[in-house]
């Protein structure tokens, strides 16, 4: 067991260069993606990103915002190629721990071991849609992670593989409805 702060670094680095001209938003469903992927346009105004994060590939972003999916806002990593610029609304941290594999510590943010803990130190406040904690709170976070890395990587691919079998048999299912939607409609069409 880590503490979140014991693995991980808070990112500071502001776009005060305005080095960067795309926003990402962090996503309960989708993860971090382009803001104009999500919006269809840019929702942050261009003349105030530069007091914007800065998200490098792999930083990790927390969104406080609360959903059905995200019952205390979801942790997502930076899977795309290329930096982007995230609000500072937002809480991005990066991994400075040689031995964590990001991959298995991305697993462990979609699942919900981790929401007790945010339950017991935060709370929703005044606003039911946002969930607040203090960043010196946050880093506090105690991190299930076994020590070997490769134990990691394994436990890691394996949820990966279940992910993906489980992605593939809803689309087969979804197939399989819609042949029997088009089978019905041919038997009872006059």
């Amino acid at each position: 067991m880590k503490l979140l702060g014991s693995i991980s670094n808070k990112v500071n680095e502001k776009n005060s260069l305005n080095e960067y001209d795309v926003v990402f938003t962090n996503s309960a469903e989708y993860g971090i993606i382009d803001q104009r992927d999500f919006f269809d346009r840019y929702i942050a105004n261009a003349e105030s990103i530069n007091g914007y994060y800065i998200v490098h590939p792999n930083y990790f972003v927390y969104n406080p915002r609360i959903s059905t999916i995200a019952p205390v806002g979801p942790i997502n990593r930076n899977k795309l190629s290329y930096s982007g610029v995230m609000s500072p609304l937002y809480y991005v941290f990066r991994i400075t721990e040689d031995n964590v594999n990001l991959s298995f510590l991305e697993k462990f943010f979609k699942s919900r071991f981790w929401h007790a803990f945010m339950y017991e130190n935060g709370n929703s406040g005044a606003r039911s849609d946002r969930f607040s904690i203090s960043n010196e709170e946050f880093a506090k976070m105690p991190i299930s992670l076994p020590k070997n890395k490769k134990e990691q990587k394994a436990i890691g691919e394996a949820i990966e593989a279940q992910e993906e079998l489980i992605k593939t048999t809803e689309q087969k299912l979804e197939k399989i409805r819609d042949i029997k939607q088009s089978l019905l409609k041919a038997m009872f069409v006059n």
